[in-house]
């Protein structure tokens, strides 16, 4: 039988065809992690994008719990990375201030109200603590995303948890700082000054005392300066004396 030269062509074709290695199926994408919403005043550990529990905050979680168990702390400064910032920018101011009250500093940067409660729930207030006074300023991380109301009962449920596991400690609750550069228009501090209102309401001039100091961070016009919150929300070593020396006298009231 005599094979044509269109014949032949399309029996090469088909050979090579059959010869060629199948692509690889295109392995499917990665489902998006979808994290639930974590209630302000309902204990949480801290995710990472990824879905799992944020390593970093679970290591100064268990640092914190092991100072406690050490039963040496007097004074606890318990807070977001504004209060993890006293071993920064606020070093040398802290060691002048506080290391007379044996001090201990119990602040995680991105902390919102929901973690700090998961915190002392979980150890930071057990063991042989025993402080004389508890220092806190939580708030401004639950700012974007948390109602006024609901910021208000996240500060509540944990001064009510720091008075059930260390009764014999006083509460110096701090009004949360302002931030934002400009005083208006500036929604996110309209809405902390909402909640500085109900959490001052906390104060029982017994074992709860609310101080607001956030005035002394301010301009005469009501704005931020980069040399007291570099970028309108942090400290620096000139906003740290300014904290230190606004609760100086209360601070040694409540540490005698």
């Amino acid at each position: 039988m005599k094979i044509t030269p269109f014949a032949f062509s399309l029996l090469l074709f088909i050979s090579a065809a059959q010869s060629q290695t199948p692509a690889p199926a295109a392995a499917p994408a990665a489902p998006a992690v979808v994290m639930p919403p974590q209630a302000p005043d309902v204990p949480a550990e801290k995710y990472g994008k990824d879905g799992k529990v944020n390593p970093g905050f679970i290591a100064s979680h268990e640092k914190f719990v092991s100072i406690a168990k050490e039963g040496k702390t007097q004074l606890v400064f318990l807070g977001d990375s504004i209060t993890a910032g006293w071993a920064g920018n606020g070093k040398d101011v802290w060691a002048k201030a506080f290391n007379g009250y044996t001090p201990a500093n119990f602040g995680i940067g991105g902390d919102r109200t929901q973690h700090v409660l998961w915190r002392i729930e979980n150890g930071e207030l057990d063991g042989g603590i025993k402080p004389k006074a508890v220092v806190l300023m939580i708030g401004t991380n639950n700012s974007g995303s948390d109602s006024a109301e609901g910021i208000a009962k996240g500060v509540t449920a944990i001064v009510k948890t720091i008075r059930a596991k260390q009764p014999q400690a006083k509460i110096l609750l701090l009004a949360v700082f302002p931030r934002g550069e400009k005083a208006s228009p500036n929604p996110g501090r309209d809405k902390l000054k909402q909640v500085n209102d109900i959490i001052a309401k906390l104060d029982d001039n017994k074992n709860v005392f609310f101080l607001d100091i956030g005035g002394k961070f301010l301009q005469p016009d009501g704005s931020l300066s980069k040399d007291i919150m570099p970028d309108f929300l942090h400290l620096s070593a000139a906003g740290y004396q300014i904290w230190a020396d606004a609760i100086e006298l209360k601070l040694a009231q409540l540490m005698k």
